[in-house]
């Protein structure tokens, strides 16, 4: 790798670009297996101190490369710089479970079901499936409650992992409700919310056309493109001092005020990070809380997780919030609840069931392409939308980060994971079958 690539990941992974991955693992034909790969496995950062060839810190370039990546994911605040999203000093709500020979016999008939993935490989079991697509942790819950729990790898129930772009699907939700309360009018244009956003791309956009990320702005995510804007975003966001003689955008905001425009608002779904970002600045503005505390106030709080969420930040202390959250698998398992349950959770409603209604409705079909496993798909609020038979839509991030709500079966399903290339596409063809198995399962019980 040249000396520029390498300073411009160590930068992309100061800034906590998570939607990045890795470049090496993209470029290996045969990447070690998930087993090979296991951090204990390998050895990561075991010992005091740990052998130099085992070590893994900042600001080396390849912390969150594979097979570094599968460390890395459980231990992402001891790079960067973050922010609590605090649950508060209640107790936790407890999560409801079978009885232990219950769980013991459902967990074993999951492990066996089988499918066959969408490319026609030959059928393979559920657990099969969570090695294929480097599993760290899966959570089912059915009715209610959890009748599949599995950790492997670096997390262990009381752990917590990077979720990616789901945290794309937190911003979104926040900006939903602060929609369908009133407080953030989806129909204006964004320097009408941010006058400072100046002459940005951004500016002329609606609220709703960044949410639905249908704005028409100039942004290049091609990672193995040096030139490509993300590196742009990244030196900007980075949390690090700047190098001497930069002269550019010093944190999310300011780069979001030099956007370019590219092609027209409104008129097609494109997948661009700073999207997110933009809403998340929306959010701040109209209720005087960053994000983090709003996700506190609204979710975490409320919700009874058990365990802080925190979230990277730039150097000024804006939250990513296009990428930026470490959570608890149960706690994501209460958020996908409580999508399912339309707003409601433990007995108290958190926001209008108008809320979910509107994000499992998905947004404009023929405005969805370029994503062929999921033909029919759409993306709405910063949530993706599949129009399946059962009504599903998901939280997604890279690396196989899924929250998965299936109001047919009455299924959510968290899925966290550090599978070796940074595209879904590639995990899609075993995962969607698989989740659509179980489903079935449960609707059959």
């Amino acid at each position: 790798m040249s000396s520029s690539i390498s300073k411009r990941l160590i930068v992309v992974a100061a800034a906590a670009a998570l939607v990045i991955g890795a470049q090496a693992a993209q470029a290996q034909t045969a990447p070690l297996s998930a087993q090979e790969s296991d951090p204990n496995v390998m050895g990561w950062m075991q010992g005091f101190p740990p052998p130099a060839d085992k070590m893994i810190t900042q600001p080396d370039s390849d912390y969150f490369s594979f097979p570094k990546l599968r460390w890395s994911v459980c231990h992402l605040r001891e790079f960067l710089p973050t922010e609590e999203i605090s649950r508060g000093l209640g107790a936790p709500a407890p999560l409801s479970y079978p009885s232990p020979a219950e769980f013991a016999e459902l967990s074993a008939q999951i492990d066996a079901l089988t499918f066959t993935p969408i490319n026609g490989d030959a059928e393979m079991t559920w657990e099969e499936s969570l090695f294929a697509n480097y599993t760290d942790g899966m959570l089912i819950l059915h009715e209610g409650q959890v009748v599949y729990e599995r950790y492997f790898g670096c997390l262990e129930e009381d752990g917590k992992h990077a979720i990616m772009s789901m945290t794309k699907s937190i911003t979104g939700l926040l900006g939903e409700i602060l929609v369908a309360e009133g407080v953030l009018d989806d129909t204006l244009l964004v320097r009408d919310v941010i006058p400072e956003i100046g002459d940005s791309a951004f500016a002329s956009a609606t609220v709703r056309e960044v949410m639905d990320m249908t704005t028409g702005v100039q942004y290049s995510e091609d990672y193995s493109d040096p030139n490509a804007d993300i590196w742009v975003y990244s030196r900007a966001a980075s949390p690090l001092p700047k190098p001497e003689g930069y002269d550019g955008p010093d944190g999310y905001w300011e780069y979001l005020q030099q956007v370019e425009p590219e092609g027209e608002h409104g008129d097609a779904f494109h997948y661009k990070t700073i999207n997110s970002d933009m809403l998340g600045w929306m959010i701040s503005r109209v209720t005087g809380k960053a994000v983090t505390e709003l996700a506190s106030e609204r979710l975490w709080r409320p919700m009874g997780a058990e365990q802080d969420a925190y979230q990277t930040v730039d150097g000024k202390g804006v939250p990513f919030a296009g990428g930026g959250v470490t959570a608890g698998l149960r706690d994501l398992g209460r958020l996908g609840q409580l999508m399912l349950n339309g707003g409601e959770i433990n007995g108290q409603r958190l926001f209008s069931a108008q809320v979910v209604e509107t994000i499992a409705a998905g947004g404009d079909p023929s405005k969805f392409a370029g994503f062929p496993t999921i033909p029919n798909g759409s993306y709405t609020s910063q949530w993706w939308v599949f129009h399946n038979e059962h009504g599903a839509y998901a939280a997604r991030g890279v690396h196989g980060q899924t929250i998965y709500v299936d109001p047919t079966a009455e299924m959510v399903l968290v899925r966290l994971a550090s599978f070796p290339r940074a595209q879904n596409g590639f995990i899609d063809p075993t995962s969607l079958p698989a989740y659509q198995a179980v489903a079935e399962f449960l609707m059959g019980r």
